[in-house]
């Protein structure tokens, strides 16, 4: 794949996606060929590799006791952010998720796309070179894939 194009893992349930993505990302070994992320063999360089990802799975990672802000803080302390940037990119994705007004509500009191929206957002707060998207229309509100590319290049 190029910069900038989206792929799609398509088929039936229970055909391996999702085992697929977890090789990808490092969550699970390998078990036949090899693959390369950002130029960089998954193997050799788990660690390398995912700091340059992304990751949305199909059900939400966040913790539903923090506010929408503190779990997108967290992620992008997870991923290395300075505070500063981690807060700065918090507020700029929550404003573009159209979650601005729930930012300081405890995540279990989202609505169903509003947890996904967010998810979305912690999977991007660190501008990974390559997203992945496990069930990337699950609970969403907006039309999707498309509008999720432009926003962590903004």
């Amino acid at each position: 794949m190029r910069e900038g194009e989206i792929f799609g893992l398509l088929g039936p349930n229970g055909a391996g996606k999702t085992s697929c993505i977890n090789m990808l990302v490092g969550l699970a070994r390998i078990t036949r060929g090899s693959a390369r992320i950002a130029g960089r063999d998954i193997s050799d360089s788990v660690s390398a590799v995912q700091s340059q990802i992304g990751i949305v799975p199909d059900e939400s990672n966040l913790y539903d006791e923090l506010t929408g802000f503190v779990n997108l803080c967290f992620c992008g302390a997870l991923y290395g952010m300075r505070r500063r940037d981690r807060e700065r990119e918090a507020h700029r994705l929550l404003e573009q998720f159209r979650l601005k007004d729930a930012a300081h509500r405890p995540f279990r009191t989202y609505s169903k796309g509003m947890k996904r929206r967010l998810t979305i957002a912690a999977g991007i707060i660190h501008r990974p070179r390559v997203l992945f998207l496990d069930e990337p229309t699950t609970a969403s509100t907006w039309p999707a894939p498309a509008r999720y590319a432009n926003c962590s290049s903004s």
